[in-house]
């Protein structure tokens, strides 16, 4: 038997039998960050383009950003992360925009 390092294995005296419980995989969040140039409205649609948030939600982080100069947009596992900020930032630069967007553990 291998033991993956994301396993651990409990021995229950009363069955005989081996549990195993999977450690959840670390969370990273996504997120923008404010500059001066980018309009609102890209802004939303690109957050409900690439994070299928609603209108209600896009329109709420894109404050965020303008208010705060940072904007959650979501939490996911590491390869999920990865992806969306490449998107973002891709979707961002083809459209001649500097927004930008990174990803940090949670």
């Amino acid at each position: 038997m291998t033991i993956d390092k994301h396993e651990t294995y409990h021995d229950t005296e009363a069955s005989g039998s081996i549990h195993t419980e999977r450690d959840e995989p670390p969370l990273y969040k996504v997120i923008l960050l404010n500059d001066d140039f980018t309009p609102m409205d890209f802004v939303v649609d690109l957050l409900m383009r690439f994070f299928q948030k609603s209108m209600e939600d896009s329109i709420q982080v894109t404050l965020n950003v303008h208010h705060n100069g940072a904007g959650l947009c979501g939490i996911y596992p590491r390869e999920i992360a990865e992806t969306k900020v490449m998107q973002v930032n891709r979707h961002a630069r083809n459209n001649a925009h500097p927004l930008s967007c990174r990803m940090e553990k949670n």
